[in-house]
């Protein structure tokens, strides 16, 4: 017996909130990597 209360589709949300967290967490480590760099090329 399908039930007619189906839970909400939160697939956008979820897609938000990990590039809400995932874009500056990238930019991050693409920094780190630019300063790493340049600090053990000189």
């Amino acid at each position: 017996m399908p039930s007619d209360s189906s839970p909400p589709d939160r697939r956008g949300l979820i897609v938000l909130s990990w590039v809400w967290v995932g874009a500056p967490l990238v930019y991050g480590v693409y920094q780190l990597v630019q300063k790493a760099t340049q600090l053990f090329t000189g």
